[in-house]
């Protein structure tokens, strides 16, 4: 199938859970098979059926040859729970796109659909996924859960917030982490998708909210998403332009050539800062390219998931 034409002038929330399924299908097939292994919690053996157990799992097609009951025991049968956070942020909606699709995305579209992929992951292993969504305020929360309506409203959710026309202005992060990290009750894998873009300032502030996170033995992973091109490397043509702080709207007008060297001297320095801490902390940092594929934030997943269990 070409996945582009199947998504031409179609809008991402529009065909957010068929990406999903196709990105992890794509991700699926271009691994071995070794790997590969116990990935999709596939039928392993029959065991009997105790009374007072759950009838989920019970195989009735059994019963009925056998007239005893049994239930499936399933490969990599867990209770993991998984709790996305997406900052929703103006900057996060950089760069500007149009209708979004698969070849065509903004950090908040990549954010989104990255975090519908691993929920179908999660959804295909019976584990529980919860979803909080901030930006100058605390503009979503959703208790980890498995089922599928909850699987639905999260989807839904995260396709409204993509395709938002007029984001929140300011980004309170370290504010709103901290509020994040006391509703997360019961250890979980936590994943981050965010630019690291924020009107609060203070770095140590920051970095604090971050460790916040650890402190119910949860286990953190920051996706650090770049339009890497111009947001790192700032590469830009050498001819007068406006550039505009989509948070704060100051701007200023000059040559690109002119301030590039500094420019990236600054920005490397403190994304630096951000990896050095994040390792003191045992944060797990994951720079993520918006314009390459998800196989860095699948693959994080299939690392991160093993040692967590």
């Amino acid at each position: 199938m070409n996945l582009q034409n199947e998504l031409h002038n179609a809008s991402l929330f529009q065909n957010l859970e068929l990406l999903a399924q196709q990105v992890v299908e794509g991700f699926i097939s271009g691994m071995h098979k070794s790997p590969f292994h116990g990935f999709s919690a596939e039928f392993a053996e029959h065991k009997i059926y105790n009374a007072g157990e759950s009838t989920k799992h019970i195989d009735w097609k059994l019963y009925a040859k056998t007239d005893k009951l049994y239930t499936k025991k399933y490969e990599e049968e867990t209770n993991l729970r998984c709790h996305m956070i997406l900052d929703n942020s103006s900057s996060m909606h950089y760069p500007h796109t149009g209708n979004l699709s698969i070849s065509n995305l903004n950090k908040i579209g990549f954010g989104a659909l990255a975090i519908a992929a691993l929920m179908n992951v999660l959804k295909r292993q019976r584990d529980a996924v919860g979803l909080s969504i901030f930006s100058d305020e605390y503009d979503y929360y959703a208790p980890e859960k498995g089922s599928e309506r909850h699987h639905q409203m999260l989807l839904s959710k995260l396709g409204e917030v993509s395709e938002e026309t007029n984001p929140a202005k300011n980004t309170r992060t370290y504010t709103f982490l901290h509020l994040i990290a006391e509703k997360i009750k019961r250890r979980s894998l936590i994943f981050l998708f965010t630019d690291m873009f924020q009107t609060e300032t203070d770095d140590e502030k920051l970095f604090e909210a971050l460790r916040h996170l650890k402190y119910n033995k949860h286990e953190v992973v920051l996706f650090h998403l770049m339009d890497k091109a111009t947001e790192l490397n700032f590469n830009f043509d050498n001819v007068p332009k406006r550039f505009v702080d989509v948070e704060t709207g100051e701007h200023i007008d000059l040559y690109s050539e002119g301030v590039k060297g500094d420019y990236e001297k600054r920005l490397k320095a403190y994304f630096e800062a951000l990896k050095l801490k994040c390792a003191q902390y045992r944060i797990k940092y994951v720079e993520v390219d918006i314009k390459a594929d998800f196989s860095r934030v699948l693959n994080t997943y299939l690392v991160e998931r093993r040692n967590f269990l």
